[in-house]
């Protein structure tokens, strides 16, 4: 018999539904379960055959755990190690390489020293920092956020470089970013699970949580969308995500990538709404059992791959060409995100 573990914190409509999920199909030797450990002995494999991770980011008891067990044959979803590697401006930098469009970042030094460190510490350090270029490059309107951080945690939503110095300010010893805010007359927020299954959800973060999904959204020009599902699993595939969402603004006609570090993403009922939900427990349902299919398997590694091209010229943005808004059809038809019909949010 082999067994899928979900591990998980607070969450509490997605793992329970995941396992029940996959139990209910009754496939011969396969069935899941919430993970269980005590302390984790070196000589030990994990007893199970994939785990699929929704809390390792918060816990790193969990975390090494997970990398003992991906070592020894268990299939994690997503790979500790991957995740373990990325931050955010690490991301936009593969994403630039990858031909993905985002916008104008910097990363700027901690306000307050990390701790254990001192002034010596930085003396590979400008000082002072070239303010004027920063805003020459960005603007004085965009979002001040940490390089590793999820959430909306510590995240400020820049107007004027006041705002920027009291964000700054209040950072600590926190890595940030700041990134020129697009101006967007769409936002999608995609599933994408397998590195092959996308699912465009149109997406309003300046909502509260509960409403942010869109249940009944408008047309949307096709080659967007096409776009938004091609720049989707260009990310994913670079990155080793399995699971994972990636969010657009739209300026433009041009989807810029803002958000695709999480691979853990939200996938609660209440807030992503029933037909989203059922969308991501059958597919992660599908993937889990596929992977346990042809477990045990050693972690795949293979950044080398992709970093191998020709950066982006402009370093952030394609080609003027490439960056054009997609052309309207003739027929002038679109097409709302692809929702199975099974599950689409009633009208």
């Amino acid at each position: 018999m082999k067994t899928i573990g979900v591990l998980f914190g607070m969450e509490n409509s997605f793992p329970g539904a995941l396992v029940e999920h996959i139990n209910a199909r009754n496939i011969d030797g396969i069935r899941a379960e919430f993970v269980e450990t005590g302390a984790v002995r070196l000589d030990k494999p994990a007893k199970y055959a994939v785990i699929v991770d929704r809390i390792s980011h918060d816990i790193p008891f969990y975390r090494a755990y997970l990398k003992h067990a991906a070592l020894n044959g268990t299939v994690i979803i997503n790979n500790p190690f991957w995740w373990s590697a990325d931050d955010k401006f690490f991301n936009y930098t593969l994403a630039a390489r990858l031909g993905v469009s985002v916008p104008p970042t910097v990363i700027l030094p901690h306000k307050k020293h990390p701790e254990g460190t001192t002034e010596r510490s930085m003396r590979n350090l400008e000082y002072p920092l070239n303010w004027e270029a920063v805003f020459a490059y960005v603007g004085e309107h965009g979002f001040m956020k940490p390089v590793n951080g999820g959430g909306w945690r510590d995240v400020y939503h820049i107007h004027n470089r006041l705002e920027f110095f009291q964000a700054y300010d209040q950072s600590r010893d926190l890595c940030m970013m700041y990134q020129k805010a697009v101006e967007f007359n769409e936002y999608f927020r995609c599933y994408v699970v397998g590195q092959k299954n996308v699912h465009i959800m149109p997406y309003d973060p300046r909502k509260p949580h509960h409403e942010r999904y869109v249940q009944n959204p408008p047309g949307y020009d096709k080659k967007l969308l096409a776009r938004v599902e091609k720049d989707a699993l260009t990310l994913c595939r670079a990155l080793g995500y399995d699971l994972n969402t990636v969010e657009f603004a739209v300026e433009n006609g041009i989807p810029y990538a803002i958000d695709f570090m999480n691979p853990a993403p939200d996938a609660d009922l209440s807030s992503v709404g029933q037909a989203n939900f059922d969308w991501i427990v059958r597919e992660v349902a599908d993937l889990a059992i596929a992977r346990c299919k042809s477990a045990p398997k050693a972690p795949g590694l293979r950044w080398s791959s992709f970093l191998g091209g020709t950066p982006v010229a402009g370093t952030v943005n394609k080609s003027a060409a490439d960056n054009a808004p997609a052309k309207k059809s003739s027929s002038k038809k679109s097409t709302k995100p692809r929702v199975p019909k099974s599950t689409a949010p009633a009208s």
